[in-house]
């Protein structure tokens, strides 16, 4: 019985072997295939190629979320794949689009300066001036373009600062500096916010489109020397710079009290819309206020003078708003004019 048993055992044996053996040839006839999915391009062994990617799992669902021990239930999404292109919005997308508004914009003023040159008071200075802008008007003006410079230049800090203002003054010093400028734009906001709303109240009844408005644009806008463009207290541009003003500055109250405080109305899907907007309509604004300022000082004689003493030449108003300085003269307020010497 015992050989028996023994010849059994042995026969049991051999074909657990064949069996073995055979399971062997046929993994190692799989193998190459297997190794050749397993090494990279340099023959060093990728232990990521059989898997799926992470850009695969991202792309199953929206986000990916963990099960923590965190109150606040929006503060538990661990991945989120659409922060990778705002990533890559705000990186670089986000940058060319300013590089191509503001230096854009200034690469055609600049044009139109070597072409056009200063746009003169065809008669000449009168030396009599005309009453524009009281102190109040002049004061709301400035407290809005002031405060919007500052939030200009400390919110371009953000976008570019990285790439210009980095290399230059170093990590410490830009974090110093990057540190401050967000806290100016914070509470220098607040005086925008103001100044447009009173700029708005007092400006808005001359800012309705009218139909002089059409003939102003017919006529060129009074940079065709040969045609004269009738126009209001406001032209047709300086409308359109109102009512964008208008329109940005709301957007950009908006998304940037979204910033400010955030989470409290939206999720993080919303802030990263809230911070898309703030910086496109800002980015924009800045393009469009370059062309007012160029206006207001370099690309007009006179123009300026309203906003800095509060009266104009004669002549400047009446070659540029001839329809309100006769609405002037019909009210009576032209006594309010004075002499002065012509330079």
């Amino acid at each position: 019985m015992r050989a028996n048993e023994r010849m059994t055992m042995m026969r049991r044996l051999a074909r657990i072997c064949s069996v073995a053996i055979l399971a062997s040839t046929i993994l190692m006839a799989a193998a190459p295939p297997l190794l050749a999915q397993q090494l990279g391009p340099d023959g060093a062994p990728n232990p990521t190629a059989s898997v799926a990617s992470e850009q695969q799992l991202l792309q199953q669902v929206p986000r990916i979320v963990g099960h923590i021990a965190q109150p606040n239930e929006r503060e538990r999404v661990l991945m989120q794949p659409a922060g990778r292109l705002w990533d890559h919005f705000h990186e670089i997308t986000l940058r060319w689009l300013g590089a191509i508004a503001i230096l854009g914009m200034i690469a055609a003023l600049g044009a139109a300066y070597l072409i056009m040159g200063r746009l003169r008071i065809s008669k000449g200075r009168s030396g009599q001036k005309v009453p524009r802008f009281n102190s109040f008007e002049r004061f709301s003006h400035w407290l809005t373009a002031v405060s919007f410079v500052v939030l200009g230049l400390t919110g371009l800090n953000i976008t570019f600062g990285k790439i210009l203002l980095l290399p230059v003054v170093g990590p410490e010093a830009f974090s110093s500096l990057s540190q401050a400028a967000k806290y100016v734009h914070n509470f220098v906001s607040v005086a925008f916010v103001i100044g447009l709303i009173l700029i708005v109240a007092l400006w808005i009844k001359d800012n309705i489109p009218r139909k002089v408005d059409i003939d102003w644009i017919r006529q060129g806008g009074g940079f065709i020397k040969t045609k004269h463009a009738p126009s209001g207290r406001f032209n047709a541009g300086e409308k359109l710079i109102f009512w964008f003003a208008l329109g940005a500055g709301i957007a950009v109250i908006i998304s940037g009290g979204l910033l400010m405080f955030p989470f409290y109305v939206t999720d993080i899907e919303g802030m990263q819309i809230a911070q898309v907007v703030h910086a496109v309509i800002a980015l924009l604004f800045v393009a469009v206020i370059i062309a007012h300022i160029y206006i207001g000082t370099l690309g007009m004689e006179g123009a300026f003078e309203a906003m800095a003493r509060g009266d104009v030449d004669l002549n400047w108003a009446k070659e540029h708003h001839d329809q309100w300085l006769a609405q002037l003269e019909r009210e009576g307020r032209r006594v309010q004019s004075r002499q002065e010497a012509v330079n």
